[in-house]
């Protein structure tokens, strides 16, 4: 029972320190037709491009969108150009994102809604990484 209760505050403890390192915040451009999925980073960490190859170490950012009849994705979540260096810690040439970074997804809304989905990240600084982290968010979806 105690070994429970100590893996269980020790995954809660993590999740919350790895979202008082990055924070995210979603938004809809009914305009431009655009998802805006935006990280802001603390001070000295960073969070790993989508494009990472498993086998290397780190987890890739990763979107996923609950499904829904109201809305259809258009193509792929992009990313802007980011650091890319060797990174000591996996012995790789890494891709990441320091400070702060918006991914986009294009998007098209049939109808009005609410859009789900998860962001999972990895955070980590010049000497530690936290585990992975899921993010669930919601953003309304508002058709004229």
């Amino acid at each position: 029972m105690k070994l429970a209760i100590f893996v269980f505050l020790c995954f809660f403890s993590s999740k919350a320190e790895a979202q008082s390192r990055v924070s995210w915040s979603f938004e809809y451009d009914q305009k431009a037709g655009l998802l805006k999925l935006n990280a802001e980073l603390a001070d000295g960490w960073h969070l790993y491009s989508q494009h990472i190859a498993n086998d290397i170490g780190p987890v890739p950012t990763t979107f996923q969108f609950d499904p829904n009849k109201s809305y259809k994705l258009i193509g792929k979540v992009d990313e802007p150009k980011p650091i890319q260096e060797y990174d000591d810690n996996f012995e790789a040439l890494l891709d990441y994102f320091e400070h702060q970074v918006e991914f986009t997804q294009r998007i098209s809304v049939r109808s009005s809604t609410v859009l789900t989905g998860t962001v999972t990240y990895m955070a980590c600084n010049s000497t530690q990484c936290l585990p992975p982290t899921d993010e669930h968010f919601t953003i309304q979806l508002n058709k004229d």
